[in-house]
């Protein structure tokens, strides 16, 4: 291929440098002789998935069984590393594709802005459409720390140097010095990276998640939403004859870090109180650095311009005494937003600035105050012939104020409906004896319930012993309201409710939050969106039921008017898919989704859904863009939230460029879902049918062999790193909810995780080979239907994609080698055989229907990146299945247990969305 036309050329070459430099440190910290180990590894792999040679592949095998276990240390980390790097390499290369499309004017990427704006114009969608669309919408990506993220923080800040040392390589014309200076700094960076330690020696702590999470505030929220925004209104404008307008804030962050207590006992009130004080206290940093900054780009002496009288004023209440900015109005109202900036951060978080203010001044109340003083410098701009100074930084410190707030990013509080029906059964107990809460069927509960919150009397008393989960529960729900009362109303929004299954279980929210002053009856307030999480299969088929009733209860219904006439109801991708099974759980998905439009439609109600979506595709994971676009018709209206989690964070958003470019994707899905006649129409009765009918088998077959074949769960613990897994620190929550084996009481990520470790990823694709076999059996020709949804009904397509990329990733030979360490050969024999089976039939069935001659051959983008990462993969499968050999067997030796941990490390590493 020509080197001008070949777009990859300098991804190849970047992955070159970077291994080259790998290498180079490895011969330099370990010697010549484990490099040569590493490169002859290297070579074999190579060779082996080039051309599926045979002996390649049995020199490979011998090499690394032949390995000592300080040897087997060194290639583990090397191979480890090598899938950072070529991780950073990819993003690099993502970044510089889509500057090269932007620069050369290309017609916008589907995904983008433009691009969706574009659709919306050719759709005839009317300007004042637009505006509406803007006016009403919520789109927000919530932080999650769902331990999927195996990577140490310092581990990421070193990457991110790695990162933009080659950025800068990339972007700007370097002198022969310069560039020396660079390749110096880069190789600099890749040994700092080699003498980190990779893994953590202790249990994250929910304090921990909440400092990594904030992290990504740093580097990309902070200055790409800002920037988003500008660039929205600026299209906007250019669209609409050059009229502007500011629109509102409804792109903002959330979180459940800090506030998400569902099995995780370390989540307190004051852990809740901690979060938002070290949340507010990251933005109020942020504000200060601005406003120093600002002071530089608006001079403005009146000597040579004019201001506003509102202006003057505004500077005439600065603290600043100096005369020398006497005549500096912009500057010493500046300093005198910084002083107030800074009383409120010492106030409010103990905060004291870096640099200290002129003097003394008020805290501001709240950020309206702020944003007000910010926009008498614009208006004093605008007004006078300034208007492109009040287009940079002031611009976005502006929208960065509607956005963030006082508190940066609103927590999400959450528990299990086990927990509220525990803690409200007490408070009964104890207030009238004799009302035994947990003995009662659903209605009575209701009947109950409904009673309670139509009055203002607390049954809570501070004269009762409560159990320590009561006291803690009740101690949630008041310093949540202590903490809006600090931070202001958008600091906490949302109360959800892990595995609701009926109208009490809102309910019982509802009464514990009028504990708290959170509910007040006799003013019809409600404070926070009650959300119902609904995650099993029987659950989601209930859903549309559940919420019917709940919207039906006038006791209940009087206070929606309080959330702006909108109820949010959350669905889980993750424990829908342990229990049904991929295919199942998509399913009953989308039809929840369609249930809950029609009866929100006929109560009257705007329907927001938050999305519980994981990294891979097992739990929901996948292209938010084609995701978004897949739901029914009337699912998205405008609003959505969408979970963020474990490793997908640092993907998404760990490069500014790259956090930018996914934002505007979930903006833009958001937006052609809600205008685009064409998106979520409804489909054709002949492929909701069939789908009924598939899923149904899919399910059996799932089901058949996850909790009904008797040995199985012996054979996940025994085939997986499982029991590795829960031992490595990873995050603050335990692996499972109870204490025991059962796979019903294993939570989603850790199922999913190692499944993706031992490369089978069977929650992403088992049942479907079967369902559509017998699918076919019964209904000869239906494969042209097949073929027909395929190409004509999203849902199906997105289904369909979905599951090509977790096929391309499944390796069945290496899913071999971890079957072995099944202890006993009958039960082996018994299930790998139709784990195998099952994996040739999905394959075959999904080309069939995909009219495909191989896997990701619609995705060459995957294909490629599963070319260059996956022959540095393997190897580190191969030494993972002989560590768990050795350590199982007996080996205590604490190399061998960090060797596995390395090896989890390193494979997710390269999997990239492993749970």
């Amino acid at each position: 291929m020509n080197e001008a036309t070949d777009k990859d050329l300098p991804l190849r070459e970047d992955i070159r440098l970077l291994g080259r430099l790998l290498g180079d440190t490895v011969r330099e910290q370990e010697g010549a002789g484990a490099f040569e180990i590493v490169e002859r590894i290297r070579r074999s792999s190579i060779a082996f998935h080039r051309d599926n040679d045979a002996a390649a592949r049995e020199e490979l095998e011998g090499t690394l069984d032949r390995l000592t276990t300080d040897e087997t240390m060194i290639v583990v980390r090397a191979y480890s590393y090598f899938s950072h790097l070529a991780n950073i390499a990819e993003d690099l290369h993502h970044i510089r594709r889509s500057r090269a499309h932007r620069i050369a004017g290309s017609a916008p990427r589907e995904g983008s802005l433009p691009f969706a704006l574009r659709r919306a114009d050719e759709a005839g969608v009317a300007p004042t459409v637009l505006a509406d669309f803007f006016d009403g919408a919520l789109i927000v990506p919530v932080l999650t720390a769902h331990p999927t993220e195996v990577q140490r923080k310092s581990v990421l800040d070193t990457e991110r140097k790695i990162a933009g040392l080659l950025e800068h390589r990339d972007r700007t014309l370097l002198t022969p010095d310069e560039r020396d200076a660079n390749d110096e700094a880069v190789r600099r960076n890749v040994l700092a990276l080699w003498q980190t330690r990779m893994l953590r020696r202790q249990r994250l702590a929910v304090i921990d998640e909440v400092t990594n999470g904030l992290a990504f505030y740093d580097h990309t929220f902070l200055q790409e939403l800002p920037r988003l925004y500008a660039s929205l209104e600026d299209e906007l404008a250019r669209r609409d004859a050059g009229a502007s307008r500011e629109l509102p804030p409804f792109l903002r962050m959330g979180s459940w870090i800090g506030g998400d207590r569902d099995g995780n006992p370390f989540v307190t009130a004051d852990v809740l109180r901690r979060a938002l004080r070290m949340q507010s206290a990251r933005i109020f940093t942020w504000y200060l650095e601005q406003l120093h900054e600002l002071g530089a780009d608006i001079p403005g002496a009146t000597t040579v311009i004019d201001v506003s009288t509102d202006l003057l004023d505004l500077a005439g209440r600065s603290p600043d005494p100096h005369p020398q900015r006497a005549d500096e109005p912009y500057r010493r109202a500046l300093t005198g937003l910084y002083a107030r900036i800074a009383a409120t951060a010492r106030e409010l978080d103990h905060l004291e600035a870096m640099r200290h203010a002129v003097g003394e001044a008020a805290p501001y109340a709240n950020p309206g105050e702020f944003a007000a003083d910010l926009d008498t410098i614009h208006r004093s701009l605008c007004e006078h012939n300034s208007a492109l100074l009040a287009r940079g930084r002031l611009r976005h410190l502006r929208r960065a104020v509607g956005v963030f707030g006082f508190h940066l990013a609103s927590v999400d509080l959450r528990q299990n409906s086990e927990v509220h029906e525990r803690v409200v059964a007490e408070l009964f107990s104890a207030a009238r004896p004799g009302v035994d809460y947990r003995a009662l069927d659903e209605e009575a509960r209701v009947a109950l319930l409904s009673g309670e919150i139509a009055t203002a009397r607390l049954l809570s008393s501070p004269f009762v012993d409560y159990s320590d989960e009561t006291r803690g529960e009740l101690e949630i729900c008041r310093a949540a309201a202590e903490v809006r009362r600090r931070y202001g109303d958008a600091s906490i929004v949302n109360y959800v409710i892990s595995k609701t299954d009926g109208v009490s279980d809102v309910l019982e929210v509802a009464l514990l939050l009028r504990e708290a002053g959170l509910l007040r009856p006799h003013e019809d307030r409600l404070d926070l969106n009650i959300v119902p999480l609904f995650e099993t299969i029987t659950d989601l088929r209930n859903a549309g039921r559940v919420m019917d009733r709940l919207l039906s209860l006038p006791g209940y219904a009087r206070f929606l008017p309080a959330r702006n006439g909108t109820h949010e109801v959350m669905l889980g991708y993750s424990d829908s898919n342990k229990d049904g099974g991929f295919l199942t759980s998509g399913w009953e998905l989308f039809k929840a989704e369609r249930a809950l439009v029609e009866v929100f439609a006929r109560h009257g109600v705007r329907l927001r859904l938050f999305h519980g979506r994981g990294g891979s595709v097992g739990r929901g994971g996948g292209p938010t863009y084609q995701a978004v676009l897949a739901q029914p018709a009337g699912a998205v209206q405008g609003q959505i939230r969408v979970t963020e989690q474990g490793e997908v964070i640092a993907a998404k958003y760990g490069n500014p460029d790259i956090g930018r470019r996914n934002l505007e994707t979930l903006v833009a899905a958001t937006l052609e879902a809600t205008l685009l006649p064409e998106h979520g129409g409804a489909p054709k009765a002949a492929y909701l049918e069939a789908m009924d009918a598939l899923s149904e088998h899919a399910f059996r077959a799932y089901r058949k062999l996850v909790y009904e074949t008797p040995g199985f769960e012996r054979y996940f613990w025994e085939s997986t790193v499982i029991s590795e897994i829960a031992d490595l620190n990873i995050g603050s929550r335990p692996a499972s909810r109870k204490k025991s084996t059962a796979i019903e009481d294993l939570r989603a990520i850790p199922w999913v995780f190692s499944w993706a470790q031992c490369r089978l990823m069977l929650p992403g694709w088992y049942g479907f080979g079967t369902a559509v076999d017998i699918w076919l059996a019964e209904n000869p020709g239906g494969l042209e239907l097949l073929r027909e949804m395929h190409l004509e009904w999203p849902f199906f397509a997105t289904l369909l994609s979905n599951m090509d990329m977790v096929l391309a990733k499944t390796d069945l030979a290496i899913a071999s080698r971890y079957a072995a360490l099944v202890s006993d050969e009958a039960l082996r024999e018994q299930i790998f055989p139709r784990l195998r089976a099952e994996h040739r039939s999905t394959v075959q069935n999904l080309l069939s229907i995909t009219r495909a001659e191989r896997l990701l051959q619609s995705n060459p983008l995957l294909a490629r990146s599963i070319r260059n990462r996956f022959p540095y993969l393997d190897p580190l499968n191969h030494i993972q299945v002989e560590l768990l050999r050795r350590y199982r067997a007996g080996d205590r030796d604490d190399r061998t247990k960090r060797g596995i941990h390395l090896t989890i490390n390193g494979i997710a590493a390269g999997l990239r969305n492993s749970g």
